[in-house]
């Protein structure tokens, strides 16, 4: 197959490279081709414009691209970047792919459990939750997926993945925590109650690879492991595994301090199942938080 990856530096999208470059032809679009050099094998085909790819001959395009949501405060601005790097290289992507002769057969597209808003932690949410609270992840996810719908056509079915936290060593939520974590200073934020649906970075590589296969799927998909924990439950979960204590809790005012707005994704969370991989018969590597915190640091 060839395959055009977006994002590919990404946490998700770099770990995703290392199972894909031996069978396949790999083409990243990336903005820093030489910071790519680094950090990608040296078989995949690296481009900066997508005017230099031409899309008649691809078979699959994984869209992972996009500005960290959780890296600096929401001024305006900041969300301004934050919903351009989205929108428009996927509608980019979308326009090539419907004025193709030959259309790439799959276009997976990146999303997040932010499009269902903060939730009550007794609300189970599956893909066909119905009732998103409104505010800027939901915007957000709801304009990028929208953007992505655009490209379905009889030769090309579109995959929406809705990406909770993605546990890893290298990057990511959990690599922001484990500083604290190991100094005896972690534990639980806001209120604790507020529910974190994860994913260990294995499942989700391993689900955009089982859609790729399975080319009889199509539409959203959650990509959360099936048993989200409190975040209290995470913070406790978290100092075992490193064998320390996790006795402070970060007040709510504390982060609305630090954060701003951007503090809503600390505070509130949302207890999402992923149905549909599962009714697919998606088998996760890691469906409890105990095995993939295990996994990932012992």
């Amino acid at each position: 197959m060839k395959v055009l990856i977006t994002g590919a530096t990404g946490l998700i999208g770099s770990e995703l490279c290392k199972f894909l470059f031996n069978k396949h032809k790999i083409i990243a679009l990336t903005r820093n081709i030489a910071k790519a050099r680094r950090l990608l094998d040296s078989k995949i085909e690296l481009v900066d414009d997508l005017d230099l790819v031409n899309f008649n001959e691809l078979d699959v395009v994984i869209n992972l691209a996009g500005e960290p949501i959780a890296d600096k405060r929401w001024t305006e601005q900041q969300k301004a970047r934050i919903m351009d790097s989205r929108i428009l290289l996927t509608e980019a992507l979308s326009a090539r792919i419907r004025n193709c002769d030959t259309p790439p057969h799959t276009f997976i597209s990146g999303s997040a459990i932010g499009y269902y808003g903060r939730q009550p932690a007794t609300v189970k949410v599956g893909e066909d939750f119905d009732d998103p609270y409104p505010e800027f992840s939901h915007q957000l996810c709801k304009d990028w997926e929208a953007k992505a719908n655009s490209a379905h056509n009889e030769a090309t079915r579109v995959c929406i993945i809705r990406t909770g936290v993605v546990l890893s060593r290298h990057g990511g939520a959990l690599k922001k925590m484990l500083p604290a974590f190991r100094f005896g200073m972690g534990g639980p934020m806001a209120s604790g109650e507020q529910m974190m649906s994860w994913i260990h970075i294995d499942d989700i590589v391993q689900l955009i690879l089982f859609l790729i296969k399975h080319q009889d799927l199509s539409g959203v998909f959650n990509a959360t492991a099936p048993a989200p924990v409190s975040n209290k439950e995470f913070a406790e979960r978290l100092a075992i595994t490193l064998r320390r204590p996790a006795m402070f809790t970060m007040p709510e005012f504390v982060l609305k301090a630090l954060f701003g707005e951007m503090s809503e994704l600390l505070i509130y969370g949302q207890r999402v199942l992923p149905r549909r991989a599962l009714k697919a018969n998606y088998r996760f590597r890691y469906p409890n938080l105990d095995e993939a915190l295990q996994q990932l640091f012992h």
